[in-house]
C-alpha cells in the first residue's frame, strides 16, 4: 500500500532534487524559454512543503490536492497550472487504500489532464515526453505484477529516457515552438523536471 506519508515524502524529495538542480533547469529554460523554470519550480515546491506542514493530512488524495492547488497559485508560467493539474487530477482519481494499480490509473488520468490543458502530445517536446512514458511504464509494471519499488524505478527510468529524447526534437508547443529549428538540440526543461519528480518518487518508495 502507498500511504499519505509516502506522498508527503515524495514532495519533500522532489523539492530537494529541484533545488539541487535549479540552475540546470533554468539554463535549459534559458535556451528555449523564459529562463525561470528552475527558480519558479523551486519556489513553488517550497510553498508546497509549507502548505503540507500547515495541513492536517487525512488522506493521500489530500496531499496531492494540496500540492496541486499550491503549485497553481505559486508557480508562474505554464508549469504551475500544468503540474497543478497533474496532481489535482491524480487526487481526484485516487482510490483508497492506494495500491500500485490505483496509483498507476490515477497517474494516467493526471497525465491526460496535462495533455488536455497544454494541448500537447508525445513528441511535441514538452513535459508530456517524460510523463507519458512514465505512465506507460507503470501500466506495464502493473500488468506484469511488478512490486511497487521496481515499478517506480521503471517509471523513473522511462521519464529520464523520455526527457533526454526531447533533445533532438523540434518544439511544437509552448514558447519553445517559436524558435522553430533552433529548439533542436536542447532538452525540454519541463520534461527534465518531470523526470526529477519521478526520480524522487522512486527514491522515497525504496
Amino acid at each position: 500500500m502507498m500511504e499519505a506519508a509516502l506522498f508527503v515524502a515524495w514532495f519533500e524529495e522532489a523539492a530537494r532534487l529541484v533545488r539541487a538542480d535549479r540552475d540546470r533547469l533554468t539554463r535549459l529554460d534559458a535556451a528555449i524559454g523564459d529562463a525561470d523554470h528552475g527558480t519558479n519550480l523551486d519556489r513553488g515546491l517550497t510553498e508546497v512543503l509549507k502548505a503540507l506542514a500547515d495541513t492536517a493530512i487525512e488522506s493521500e488524495a489530500q496531499v496531492l490536492a494540496t500540492a496541486g492547488a499550491t503549485l497553481i497559485r505559486r508557480v508562474g508560467g505554464a508549469s504551475g497550472p500544468l503540474y497543478g493539474s497533474l496532481f489535482r487530477q491524480m487526487g481526484k482519481a485516487l482510490e483508497t487504500p492506494v495500491t500500485l494499480a490505483g496509483f498507476a490509473a490515477a497517474f494516467e488520468e493526471g497525465v491526460v489532464a496535462v495533455e488536455r490543458l497544454g494541448k500537447a502530445a508525445l513528441g511535441d517536446k514538452t513535459m508530456v515526453d517524460a510523463l507519458a512514458p512514465a505512465s506507460r511504464a507503470l501500466a506495464l509494471a502493473v500488468r506484469d505484477g511488478v512490486g511497487v519499488r521496481e515499478a517506480l524505478d521503471q517509471a523513473a527510468r522511462a521519464a529520464a529516457d523520455g526527457s533526454k529524447a526531447t533533445i533532438p526534437m523540434q518544439a511544437r508547443k509552448g514558447r519553445a515552438s517559436y524558435l522553430g529549428e533552433r529548439s533542436i538540440g536542447h532538452e525540454d526543461p519541463g520534461a527534465a523536471s518531470s523526470a526529477l519528480f519521478m526520480a524522487a518518487l522512486a527514491t522515497v518508495a525504496g
